[in-house]
């Protein structure tokens, strides 16, 4: 069984195992996310045996997953550059997301 979930205007497609990277941020310290519980309720399609396919959401369907930590992507560079000018900016960012176990999927 597998689902596709929306959360903050991305799609995953999962099932029950995989891990995935969820653009959230907890307020706690990162020491204290463990033992936590996600429940994802725009599930957008349930596959399977039967395919329940939602207009927009599957009424009732839920997709239940554990935090294991939080994480930081890679830096990206931005750069700014104007020619003949003297004009550059440089600057840095690291995107925090959160892994996330999926435990269950309820249809």
């Amino acid at each position: 069984m597998y689902a596709i979930i929306d959360d903050s205007g991305t799609q995953f497609k999962v099932t029950t195992g995989d891990v995935i990277r969820v653009d959230r941020v907890l307020e706690e310290h990162p020491k204290f996310v463990e033992a936590r519980t996600i429940t994802f309720d725009r599930v957008l399609l349930v596959g399977g045996e039967d395919t329940k396919v939602g207009q927009p959401v599957v009424a009732g369907a839920t997709v239940v997953g554990e935090v294991l930590r939080s994480v930081r992507a890679k830096k990206v560079i931005i750069e700014k550059h104007n020619r003949r000018k003297r004009y550059h900016r440089k600057q840095g960012h690291r995107q925090n997301y959160l892994e996330v176990k999926v435990t269950a999927i309820n249809a």
